[in-house]
């Protein structure tokens, strides 16, 4: 079952459409964008506003959706985060922070401890953590082709022989 369509029939009405519901090894991120009536006071726009909605919907739904959670955990083996989006804001909330392991050579180390020298990262990890954001954001298309041909791959294995 795809669990994207699983949150999307499970959730109750809070938000406008489906959810964004992004899946890894490790965890799924369910976003959504409020279902909020607009305030009569003008402050529908503001920054601070939406993000006081969003904190309250947080509180108001914590209860609905840790079992929502709970359930999802032990479907589909992995953690539930969660988020919601108003206006222009967007707020991501009990999201996994997961450490990967790797090895680098000197001359990786230094653009990181350079990092870290800097003042951008406080330590390698952050540092590695800083680079892995800025190509992801930097080469949003590049990174979007390959997740596209990776679901090609994945899809002509699911239709070639049975093992």
């Amino acid at each position: 079952m795809n669990i994207a369509e699983w949150f999307a029939g499970r959730l109750p009405e809070w938000f406008t459409g489906s959810p964004d519901v992004t899946v890894d090894r490790e965890e799924i991120l369910v976003v959504g964008r409020l279902r909020v009536p607009e305030p009569d006071d003008g402050s529908a726009g503001s920054d601070s506003a939406a993000e006081g909605r969003i904190a309250r919907w947080r509180e108001e739904t914590r209860r609905e959706r840790m079992k929502i959670a709970d359930e999802a955990e032990l479907r589909f083996g992995r953690k539930v985060a969660w988020g919601a989006e108003y206006g222009e804001v967007r707020v991501i909330f009990t999201s996994l922070a997961i450490p990967v392991m790797t090895r680098l050579r000197q001359p990786e180390r230094m653009v990181l401890d350079t990092l870290v020298a800097a003042g951008v990262a406080r330590s390698r990890s952050d540092a590695l953590a800083w680079s892995v954001r800025l190509v992801g954001t930097n080469e949003e298309k590049w990174i979007a082709s390959l997740r596209e041909a990776l679901g090609a791959v994945d899809e002509a294995r699911k239709a070639g022989p049975a093992a």
